[in-house]
């Protein structure tokens, strides 16, 4: 914290630049103080806001789920589509290996 009244100081951002290994000069840096000097106010004017009556949230909207329910339908006969496949094998679709082929 320092003492002009900014919540954020150059010494900060430069300090966490050089934590997270970020290479910036020393206009970056000042540009850097100001806009984060300007979010930190902005905190400040929530901070500010009576707050008591609203309740927590994670998100604005409640979560609804947009699936259909999962609901047992017929489905084709393994054997006849089977037998329309161009190779199968142990009641399974036979497809070429791609893992191990030279190209």
């Amino acid at each position: 914290m320092t003492t002009s009244g900014s919540p954020i100081s150059a010494a900060d951002v430069a300090k966490v630049a050089r934590l997270a290994r970020l290479d910036i000069d020393n206009a970056h840096i000042e540009h850097f103080t100001e806009q984060l000097g300007k979010v930190m106010a902005h905190f400040a004017d929530i901070d500010a806001l009576n707050l008591d009556g609203v309740t927590p949230m994670t998100q604005p909207y409640p979560l609804v789920n947009v699936m259909r329910d999962d609901v047992e339908m017929p489905t084709l006969d393994t054997d006849e589509v089977l037998a329309a496949a161009p190779a199968a094998e142990e009641r399974r679709f036979r497809v070429p290996p791609i893992i191990g082929i030279e190209g």
